[in-house]
């Protein structure tokens, strides 16, 4: 006899069980809780370019609660515009100080840049 194409209902009526046995869970069920706003803020990603690799990441405009300057434009990054910090990876004084002199950018002054705003 071939076999239905059917999806099966559980055997218990109960959401989340089939055939009376969990579904998807494994061991004693302690699932960790997910953050929210580290997910929304972004992964930092790593770009190469010819002034240096640069670690990028994202500011989603609920994130950004301070006034900064672009370097790119020299103007004001307001608060609740999203926006990029960006730091140097291969810092000449190491990745502690890149990260400490990390500045933020609009997103556009960014990938319009000339390689000569030093």
């Amino acid at each position: 006899m071939p076999r239905s194409n059917r999806p099966r209902r559980p055997a218990s009526g109960k959401p989340g069980t089939a055939g009376g046995k969990p579904v998807g869970k494994k061991g004693n069920g302690d699932v960790p809780e997910l953050d929210l706003e580290r997910a929304r803020a972004g992964i930092a990603r790593r770009e190469s370019a010819p002034d240096g690799e640069w670690t990028v990441r994202t500011m989603t405009a609920r994130n950004a609660e301070k006034t900064y300057i672009c370097p790119g434009c020299s103007t004001a990054v307001v608060p609740g515009i999203a926006h990029l910090v960006v730091w140097k990876d291969d810092h000449i004084f190491g990745a502690a100080a890149g990260l400490a002199e990390r500045r933020h950018w609009h997103t556009n002054c960014w990938l319009s840049r000339t390689y000569r705003y030093r």
